[in-house]
């Protein structure tokens, strides 16, 4: 945990959640979403710190969380239809602290709840997908909306996340999106892989959100 975040809770209906919250001074925040809760993963998760790491370096305001069931959240694995309300929950709460949630950024299972919310997050004008697992879940009938910029980073050795299916299916969700490949990395991000996606992801929050 980064030294200046804050442990926080919140709630999503019944189940209370556990979260980190890190607070900027600027209006705009980041939501990042961890891999499956059934297969370990959470708010820890290497990838979802690398990517808060790289939002609260450029100056955004950053939750993470777990969602319901895991760690210290309250509630059970809802498959996907919880998860989605703990996201909104999440937003209301960076609102009620004056935060903007501009960003969407999701890891694997994160990706799928994040692009699967309907109706979309008002305000949210970037996603970023990280290794959607398109060979595991079914993305049928999600879309991002024009209004948003959708980016999606994978690596080349991805079984979850084939290079493949992913560009088969990648208009499907928004015939502006963007996809970016790095070499080299697996689902999991092992090795020097995942200083890789951070430098890769840095890049592209830097660049305009616009789609």
């Amino acid at each position: 945990m980064s030294v200046n975040e804050e442990t926080v809770f919140f709630n999503a209906g019944q189940p209370r959640l556990e979260g980190r919250l890190w607070l900027a001074s600027g209006p705009w925040a980041a939501i990042i979403t961890h891999p499956h809760p059934l297969y370990g993963g959470e708010l820890d998760n290497p990838v979802v710190a690398a990517l808060t790491g790289v939002y609260q370096r450029l100056g955004y305001s950053t939750l993470r969380f777990n969602f319901r069931g895991v760690g210290a959240s309250a509630g059970d694995y809802d498959d996907g239809r919880g998860e989605r309300d703990d996201v909104r929950a999440a937003a209301a709460f960076l609102e009620a602290a004056g935060k903007t949630v501009t960003d969407l950024a999701g890891y694997s299972f994160g990706a799928w709840i994040n692009l699967g919310l309907d109706p979309p997050l008002a305000g949210v004008r970037r996603l970023l997908l990280v290794a959607p697992p398109v060979a595991y879940l079914d993305f049928d009938g999600m879309v991002a909306p024009p209004s948003v910029a959708l980016r999606v980073v994978a690596g080349d050795r991805d079984g979850f996340a084939p290079l493949d299916v992913l560009r088969e299916q990648l208009p499907r969700w928004q015939p502006a999106a963007g996809l970016r490949v790095l070499p080299g990395a697996d689902h999991f991000f092992h090795g020097n892989a995942l200083d890789r996606l951070a430098a890769l992801v840095e890049t592209l929050l830097a660049a305009p959100a616009g789609p």
